[in-house]
């Protein structure tokens, strides 16, 4: 087996070195925010992680809604709604407009 020279050595250590701290540091500040992101952003940021998640509500449009907000089942076969017999009326004219369903 060749012997590597002294200083040949000493540069490809240096060189590996460099490297390496180059890729460290190109790492922490790829990974660095978002870290920070996930925990918060220390004692000093207000917002949304103080809250605890049972007390925030979704916005509008993405909200979930409660039994209580959705009309009942009940009212959509009631044959005497105005609403339910233009319907059927419908459905009927537009029957043929399937065929095999």
């Amino acid at each position: 087996m060749k012997k590597i020279p002294k200083k040949k050595m000493q540069k490809m250590q240096n060189k590996i070195a460099t490297n390496l701290i180059a890729a460290t540091a190109f790492m922490v500040l790829l990974g660095g925010p978002a870290a920070i992101a996930q925990t918060g952003g220390g004692a000093g940021s207000q917002g949304a992680a103080g809250q605890s998640p049972v007390g925030r509500e979704a916005p509008v449009g993405h909200r979930q809604p409660r039994a209580d907000q959705v009309p009942s089942e009940k009212n959509l076969s009631d044959p005497n709604n105005p609403a339910n017999k233009e319907d059927l009326a419908l459905d009927r004219k537009i029957k043929s407009i399937c065929r095999g369903c």
